[in-house]
C-alpha cells in the first residue's frame, strides 16, 4: 500500500488533538502499557491505530483492547491488545506498539505508520474489527474517547464497546467473536451475558449432587469484579452463597486500596473489611481490580493465624484433581498434564508437584510466557503465585474427550466432568471468577475445607519487596529470570547473602509494569525470609543510588 492511501487528513486532524506528552517514554511491557492515567490519551489514540492494523493483517479478525491497570492504584491506568484467540498480543508486535506510542509529533507518527504498513505486508482493503472494554477507573472514560478517535481515524467502522467489564470477559468476547458459528455454539455466546451464563451452567452441572457449600466471602477489590459477581451470584446462589465485600465502585480512591489479591499476597493478611467478618476455619478469597487474579485464605481454627492459599496452592489443587479425573476416565496413557510456574512459585510447591509425578516447567514472569508453555501439554495448568492463571485444554484433548467411549459409569462421569471443566475454566486467560468457581467445585468433590486443602505441603516463608530504582532496564536476567546477568557482579553479591540463610533463595527482576525492581526471597523461617529480602533490597537500592560498583 502506498503512503497516499493512508487516511492522512483524518489521522492528522485527530492526532493533533492527542499530542504525546513531552519527556515521557512509553513501553509496551508484560501487561501492555501502564502508567499514570492522565498521561495515556495519546497512547490510547495510537493503540486504536495499531488495533486496526493488527485486524487487517489477520484478514479482519476481531482484535481486543482492554483499558485497565489491574491491581495498581486508581490513579494509574493502562491498555493492552488481545489477539484473535483471546491471548496476549503477539510478542513481535510489541515493538510496533512502543514505536507508535513514542512518536513525538503527528508527522513522525504518520512516518511510522507509512513504514509499518509495507513492512508488515498489510492489505488495506481488508476490513478491521475491534472490541474494547475498560475497568472502573475514572480515567477510563477519557481513554475510551481517545481510543475511539484512533479507530475512527483509521476507518474502523462500528467498533464494539463492551463498557465496564472484566479483563477475562473481554478476552472471552474476542475469542468467541472469531469462532465459526458451529464452534461458537459450543463455546458460548460472545457477550457478557453469554459469559456469565456459560460459567453458571458449567458450575451447576459440576456441583450436581453436591451439598451446598458454606457461604464464600469474596473481596472484589472495589473493582469491576463486583459488577460481574452481581450478575453471576443470582444464578448460583442456591449452590454457592456468595458474600461480596469491597464492592464500592463509585469511589475511585477505594479501588485496590487496602483490599484485593495483591494486598493480601504482599501483606500476608486479610483486607481489614474481610477481617471484620471472617470466622476461624472459613475460607475467603480476594480478586484484583480487573478480576483476573484470585487468592484464597483462611484463619487457622486452632490459633487464628492467617493462612494464604495463593496461585501455587490453586495450581497444585487443580493439577491433582484433574489428574485424578483423567485416570478415572481411563485416559492417563493418552492425556499428559503439565504445570507451568515462574520463579515466584514457592519452592515447596514445585517439590510437591514433582513428588506427585507432575512435570513442572519454569518460564519468565508474564502470562504470555506461561500461556504459550501450557499450550504444549494436553492439559496445561499455569498459575503465577499472585493468583493469575488458568487451565488450558488443547483442541486435540477436547476432541479426545468428546470421542471417548467409557467402559464404565465411573469413566463416563469422569469424562463428563472434564468436559464441564473445559467450559468452566476460561480458556483464553486467567479469570478470577472462573478460577474461584473451579476451586469451589474441587473442594466440594473432595469434601474439603481450606484446612484440608492447605495440608498438601507447607509453604516456605517468603517475602516480596518492591525497590524503586532510577533505571529498571539496567537489570537484566536469564534462566527464567532467576539470575541477574546485569549489572555485572550483582548476582554474586546476592548469592553471598542467600548462602547465609537456611533454605535461602532470592532473585531480582525488573518489573514489567512499574518503574521498579522486585526482590523475592525464601528461607526456612519467617524472620529469615524477611531479613533476606531486606538485605537484597538494600543491595539493589545501594546500586541504584550509585553507592556500589
Amino acid at each position: 500500500m502506498a503512503s497516499s492511501q493512508l487516511p492522512v487528513h483524518a489521522l492528522s486532524s485527530a492526532s493533533d488533538k492527542y499530542p504525546k506528552p513531552q519527556g515521557v517514554a512509553f513501553t509496551y511491557g508484560t501487561a501492555g502499557f501502564r502508567t499514570k492515567g492522565d498521561t495515556l490519551e495519546s497512547t490510547l489514540f495510537r493503540i486504536g491505530l495499531l488495533a486496526v492494523l493488527r485486524s487487517k493483517k489477520l484478514n479482519g479478525q476481531t482484535i481486543g483492547v482492554m483499558i485497565t491497570a489491574s491491581h495498581n492504584p486508581a490513579i494509574d491506568n493502562g491498555a493492552k491488545l488481545v489477539d484473535p484467540r483471546g491471548e496476549m498480543l503477539d510478542a513481535s508486535w510489541e515493538q510496533h506498539a512502543t514505536l507508535l506510542a513514542n512518536a513525538e509529533t503527528t508527522s513522525e507518527l504518520l512516518k511510522v505508520l507509512t513504514g509499518l504498513i509495507p513492512e508488515l505486508k498489510i492489505d488495506w482493503t481488508k476490513p478491521s474489527r475491534v472490541v474494547f472494554g475498560r475497568d472502573t477507573r475514572p480515567s477510563g472514560e477519557a481513554l475510551v474517547k481517545a481510543l475511539k478517535a484512533g479507530l475512527e481515524a483509521m476507518g474502523c467502522h462500528a467498533p464494539l464497546d463492551m463498557g465496564i467489564t472484566t479483563t477475562p470477559c473481554l478476552h472471552y468476547m474476542v475469542k468467541g467473536s472469531n469462532l465459526k458459528q458451529e464452534a461458537q455454539i459450543k463455546y458460548g455466546v460472545p457477550s457478557e451475558q453469554g459469559y456469565v451464563q456459560k460459567l453458571a451452567t458449567a458450575f451447576t452441572k459440576l456441583m450436581k449432587g453436591k451439598s451446598p457449600a458454606s457461604p464464600l466471602i469474596v473481596d472484589c477489590a472495589n473493582g469491576v469484579g463486583a459488577v460481574a459477581l452481581a450478575k453471576l451470584s443470582p444464578l448460583i446462589s442456591d449452590i454457592l452463597p456468595i458474600r461480596s465485600i469491597c464492592t464500592n465502585t463509585s469511589d475511585a480512591s477505594a479501588l485496590n486500596h487496602s483490599c484485593g489479591a495483591d494486598y493480601v499476597k504482599t501483606n500476608q493478611k486479610p483486607p481489614p473489611a474481610v477481617q471484620e467478618v471472617m470466622e476461624k476455619g472459613h475460607r475467603a478469597c480476594s480478586l484484583d481490580g480487573d478480576a483476573d487474579r484470585v487468592v484464597y485464605y483462611y484463619l487457622n481454627p486452632d490459633d487464628g493465624k492467617f493462612r494464604l492459599l495463593d496461585g501455587d496452592k490453586i495450581a497444585t489443587l487443580a493439577a491433582g484433581f484433574i489428574g485424578d479425573l483423567v485416570k478415572q476416565a481411563g485416559l492417563s496413557d493418552t492425556l499428559k498434564i503439565g504445570v507451568v510456574q515462574t520463579a515466584y512459585a514457592n519452592g515447596s510447591s514445585t517439590q510437591y508437584l514433582q513428588h506427585n509425578g507432575l512435570p513442572v516447567r519454569c518460564v519468565p514472569t508474564g502470562v504470555k510466557h506461561l500461556h504459550h508453555a501450557a499450550e504444549r501439554y494436553n492439559i496445561g495448568v499455569y498459575f503465577e503465585a499472585n493468583g493469575h492463571g488458568t487451565v488450558l485444554f488443547s483442541e486435540e484433548t477436547i476432541d479426545i474427550l468428546n470421542a471417548h467411549e467409557p467402559r464404565s459409569p465411573a469413566q463416563e462421569t469422569a469424562t463428563q466432568h472434564l468436559l464441564c471443566l473445559v467450559d468452566l475454566i476460561n480458556q483464553a486467560v486467567g479469570d478470577a471468577i472462573s478460577d474461584f468457581l473451579m476451586v469451589e467445585v474441587i473442594l466440594a468433590h473432595k469434601r474439603w475445607g481450606p484446612v484440608e486443602w492447605d495440608q498438601g505441603y507447607e509453604d516456605l516463608p517468603n517475602r516480596l519487596v518492591k525497590v524503586n530504582v532510577t533505571d529498571r532496564f539496567a537489570f537484566k536476567t536469564q534462566d527464567a529470570e532467576r539470575r541477574l546477568v546485569e549489572p555485572k557482579g550483582l548476582a554474586e553479591r546476592v548469592d553471598a547473602i542467600v548462602n547465609k540463610f537456611e533454605k535461602g533463595r532470592s532473585f531480582v527482576r525488573p518489573s514489567g509494569t512499574e518503574d521498579c525492581v522486585r526482590v523475592y526471597a525464601e528461607a526456612s523461617t519467617r524472620v529469615g525470609a524477611d531479613e533476606l529480602a531486606a538485605q537484597v533490597a538494600t543491595l539493589v537500592s545501594d546500586f541504584s543510588n550509585g553507592d556500589l560498583f
